[in-house]
């Protein structure tokens, strides 16, 4: 029988084929405004291998106007996620008080990986908690700290060759506007909850800033300098400060390299997040696309032997790559970040939150018996 010029090949996918080509669920714990303005536009565009199936937050109005958006479930229990069977991956992006139980719960549920945003534990021995019942179920868990997924990062990590072992100085420069201004640059914000009034000239808020700034800020670019630091465990903070309305200056040493972490919120009018580390002969610099900024990669220069290199900017920034990655690993094509490099990043962060906090402690008692004044007097300064 002679077959008609149009014919057409009909290919028959088996179940499993389908599936493994259907996109991925998603249910995401918590839905405010890093949700809304980072996650949902980043997902949108990834929505051929990820989809949005369940919003949960404690506020049933945000809950049901985020998930409105996606057409997804809405709800506001946790366990009603972890049990809706099109849920795969889970994003943790509620307050950071929740993520350890939350992490292991999703694990337990028997999702395929998780996202957790960072901080992913408040200590090393939650976070060691968290490792072992990763190991147990074997859920993959990545921490959103997302300039280790941005593709700048990534080309230079493959190009600097010996540059970690020649390091001497590192540096993180953050300048922005406060997160609003992005937010609603990059979606119609609902639930948004106002900061509260504080005190900066009270220690304890002090105190309270400086942890919250390396903890939430600083955090994201943590991971990059403990690749270039050989002796992460010894921290030694030399000088700590707040920088009002918020932001901080920390100077640090660990082991023989000279860290320097500062960052300034305030009404800026160009925004811009350099690092950069140093040796003698050898530097590295990555000019980072803003938080909350749907834009391309950073761009990485290399300098070496008097030439530079440069890399990128290529066509996705890190909050794509994460979501790329969480894909892999839930489809057992990646390889996840091991769990010892989760946990000492983590320590390496708090231990620089405390050691900050603690050096404005020192700092004050050694400027006051130095000077005759108060604490507070010196504070007020």
């Amino acid at each position: 029988m002679q077959c008609s010029s149009d014919y057409k090949e009909v290919i028959i996918l088996s179940s499993e084929q389908q599936a493994s080509r259907a996109p991925l669920g998603v249910g995401i714990l918590g839905a405010g405004p890093v949700t809304q303005a980072i996650h949902l536009p980043s997902l949108a565009r990834l929505r051929d291998i990820l989809e949005v199936r369940h919003i949960m937050d404690v506020d049933l109005a945000v809950a049901e106007s985020v998930a409105g958006r996606v057409g997804a479930h809405f709800s506001t229990s946790m366990e009603e996620l972890l049990a809706d069977p099109d849920v795969d991956i889970v994003a943790i992006c509620s307050p950071h008080q929740f993520h350890a139980a939350q992490v292991i719960a999703s694990c337990r549920a028997g999702k395929k990986a998780v996202l957790c945003e960072k901080p992913f534990a408040m200590s090393g021995e939650e976070a060691a908690g968290i490792s072992a019942v990763s190991a147990e179920t074997g859920v993959p868990i990545i921490v959103g700290a997302m300039h280790t997924f941005d593709p700048g990062w990534l080309a230079a990590e493959e190009a600097w060759e010996d540059l970690p072992e020649k390091v001497h100085t590192i540096r993180s420069s953050i300048v922005l506007p406060p997160n609003p201004r992005f937010e609603d640059f990059a979606t119609e914000i609902v639930g948004r909850v106002p900061m509260p009034d504080r005190d900066s000239t009270d220690p304890e808020v002090i105190k309270a800033m400086l942890k919250g700034g390396v903890m939430g800020l600083a955090i994201h670019d943590l991971p990059l300098v403990r690749r270039f630091t050989r002796d992460f465990a010894s921290v030694e903070v030399l000088h700590a400060e707040i920088a009002r309305p918020f932001g901080y200056v920390i100077s640090l040493r660990a082991g023989d390299v000279t860290i320097e972490l500062r960052a300034a919120m305030n009404a800026t009018w160009e925004p811009s997040w350099v690092f950069e580390a140093i040796g003698n002969d050898a530097a590295l610099k990555i000019d980072f696309t803003p938080s909350y900024v749907h834009a391309g990669s950073a761009t990485a220069q290399i300098r070496k032997a008097g030439q530079t290199t440069v890399l990128g900017p290529f066509g996705h920034n890190g909050y794509e790559g994460e979501w790329r990655k969480l894909a892999e690993l839930a489809r057992g094509t990646g390889r996840p970040p091991s769990a010892e490099t989760l946990i000492h990043d983590l320590e390496f962060a708090l231990a620089i939150a405390e050691s900050a906090a603690s050096r404005f402690d020192t700092a004050r008692v050694d400027a006051g018996t130095a000077s005759g004044t108060t604490a507070d007097e010196e504070i007020n300064a």
